[in-house]
């Protein structure tokens, strides 16, 4: 069994990327399991907490459950909106917590999958980029063309859920095919 972390970038409950999420987690393969790793909880990161120079600071327990979820994961699929041309910054702040401690990255090479979204036409490609940038950093793996960018998100979903094209649904099944190959893939090594 392998498991996937899905890291929505929204904090707000009704978000699309949310919903988005929600529907891709069923395209996962036989002998997956997903997770949803909440990030709404993580204070601001600060150093000082990893900073064993400062001794009046201990690690907040939520840094080190997500630190530990990220870590109990085979792979994680973010499922992002773009806000103001990079990612939100609850985002980009789990991405500097699981980042530390330095000697101990629950990033590294860690096979993530991205889905980035955004009303206008280009899908959240400034916030995919940026956050590819960032994870860059750890070595992951990602899979390559094509990256699923997904615009005009108010009008891919019905109201009550599900999404209103089966060319969407294909597309993104296909990805989540991709990503699940190589979760296997880097699992088996």
């Amino acid at each position: 069994m392998h498991t996937v972390a899905i890291i929505v970038g929204s904090l707000r409950r009704g978000s699309l990327a949310r919903r988005i999420a929600e529907e891709v987690i069923p395209f996962f393969p036989e002998g997956f399991e997903t997770r949803n790793v909440d990030i709404a909880h993580l204070p601001l990161y600060n150093f000082d907490y990893d900073d064993p120079s400062v001794a009046s600071l201990r690690v907040p327990e939520p840094y080190l459950e997500f630190r530990r979820a990220i870590k109990e994961s085979d792979g994680v699929l973010f499922v992002t909106p773009e806000n103001n041309r990079t990612i939100p910054a609850c985002l980009k702040n789990a991405v500097d917590v699981a980042s530390k401690p330095t000697g101990d990255v629950a990033w590294k090479n860690l096979p993530a999958g991205i889905i980035s979204h955004s009303i206008g036409r280009l899908g959240g490609y400034s916030a995919q980029k940026n956050l590819r940038l960032a994870l860059s950093y750890f070595d992951m793996p990602m899979p390559g063309q094509p990256e699923v960018f997904l615009g005009g998100s108010h009008e891919l979903l019905f109201p009550e859920g599900g999404f209103r094209n089966e060319s969407t649904v294909e597309f993104l099944r296909d990805y989540v095919k991709r990503f699940a190959a190589l979760v296997e893939q880097t699992a088996s090594r």
